[in-house]
């Protein structure tokens, strides 16, 4: 299908949907010719095999101004992307799940201060390793408990099975497994990771890890019921994000994209049934809620929950969080000296910084010339493996997102990264004022 008429019909799909569109009417403040040059650059990288499909959105001033549904969700079963395919979202889960932390911090039952110890006396004894990459054995007593603050900022000292060295990694591999979902249930998972010991110690650095895996396991214990049924009761059911969830329901399992991966002849394979990503396709709601990873949603849920962050706390009638507590989330956290520690090897702090749950553009020259992105300072957002990447800029009254499903390895997600940075591109350079 030519991709102009796969356009019109996303933004017929989300007139449907009740979402402020504007069908066949330019959008004030765009340069109309360079906007509409967005789905033919999106149509190209999909026919070059960059990536099988990719579904982008533009909102800006209360309308979305454009919605591009593009390639294939499905390619062994010939299904196109639309615009209300879901998509799993890895890491775009943590903005999510520190909302609802700060939701019960301005309801007074968390504070950023407060030990974790309190809801998780499984980690009242933490031990830190003396060299990250040492033997697990060398380790000396963590100097203080972890905070709620530690585990919104990544400054807890909890890694990731591939973010750890030596042992640890290993280690972190055999007791919780894969970062998105696990055998264990959450107790016995938070159990599992207590007894290792902690990559740094807690407040030291950024360190990319579980910390919003534990996050949401805090909001469990502190609400009183799980993850997901704080997050349906309280987040995606007022907000009406009614595909969002840590489970898809036979009945949606058809617009469920799979991942892919490049084959190396401009061609992809189906890798989310062999990877671990397989997503949470069984016979109910998994016992274990990833936070930090396990959401799957649509372009036109996410876009709810950032136009109620971008519009301080409140979205469609309904209020999450307090204006002061969105400021405080999207406001920088990390010291100078973290910021020069490199994330993945690159030194992408130079140009942004860190908040309570996403990060933030504080030198908007820079994050433009290191060839990250376009944005305003105080421009906001988190991307996920599998290519996923949203952000929502104040000074612009924008959020865009980017959604395709290949592959969680950084080789697989470049080709993507760079199309998205295309798209991110246009969309700024078509603003007119």
């Amino acid at each position: 299908m030519h991709s102009g008429v796969l356009v019109a019909t996303a933004l017929t799909a989300l007139a449907a949907a009740q979402l402020p569109v504007s069908v066949g009417q330019p959008v004030s403040g765009f340069n109309t010719g360079k906007l509409e040059s967005i789905p033919a650059m999106l149509q190209a990288a999909v026919d070059a095999g960059e990536l099988p499909g990719v579904v982008t959105l533009v909102w800006r001033n209360g309308r979305v101004a454009q919605l591009n549904a593009v390639g294939r969700r499905d390619i062994e079963r010939g299904l196109p992307m639309t615009p209300d395919t879901i998509f799993r979202i890895a890491s775009m889960s943590k903005p999510v799940t520190s909302a609802a932390a700060l939701m019960l911090v301005d309801e007074g039952r968390l504070r950023l201060d407060d030990p974790i110890t309190k809801w998780m006396p499984e980690f009242a004894r933490m031990q830190v390793l003396r060299r990250p990459d040492g033997p697990l054995d060398d380790a000396f007593a963590s100097p203080r408990v972890i905070t709620i603050e530690d585990l919104l900022t990544h400054r807890s000292g909890l890694s990731y099975p591939f973010t750890a060295a030596g042992p640890l990694a290993a280690a972190l591999e055999k007791a919780i497994g894969s970062e998105i979902s696990s055998r264990l249930g959450p107790d016995e998972w938070l159990k599992a990771l207590a007894a290792l010991p902690l990559a740094y110690a807690p407040g030291e650095r950024f360190h990319y890890g579980v910390s919003t895996d534990v996050l949401g396991f805090v909001v469990a214990r502190a609400s009183g019921m799980s993850l997901r049924d704080f997050l349906m009761s309280r987040v995606f059911t007022p907000l009406r994000m009614v595909d969002t969830d840590f489970w898809v329901p036979p009945w949606k399992r058809e617009r469920l994209a799979p991942i892919y991966a490049r084959d190396g002849q401009r061609g992809f394979r189906r890798t989310d049934e062999s990877t671990g990503f397989a997503g949470y396709v069984g016979s109910g709601p998994p016992a274990f809620t990833s936070g930090g990873g396990g959401l799957v949603t649509t372009a036109r849920d996410y876009l709810t929950f950032a136009r109620m962050l971008l519009n301080g706390g409140e979205a469609d009638g309904v209020r999450l969080l307090k204006p002061a507590t969105v400021k405080l989330m999207v406001t920088n956290r990390l010291t100078p000296q973290q910021r020069e520690i490199p994330l993945f090897g690159l030194p992408i702090w130079r140009s942004l910084g860190y908040g309570l749950g996403v990060s933030t553009i504080m030198n908007a020259e820079a994050y433009r010339t290191a060839g990250v992105g376009d944005g305003a300072e105080g421009a906001f957002g988190w991307p996920g493996s599998f290519g996923v990447w949203w952000q929502a800029d104040p000074a612009a009254d924008m959020v865009l997102l980017f959604l395709p499903q290949l592959s969680a390895s950084l080789a697989e997600i470049q080709p993507a990264a760079s199309t998205m940075r295309a798209f991110q591109r246009t969309a700024y350079a078509a603003l007119s004022h």
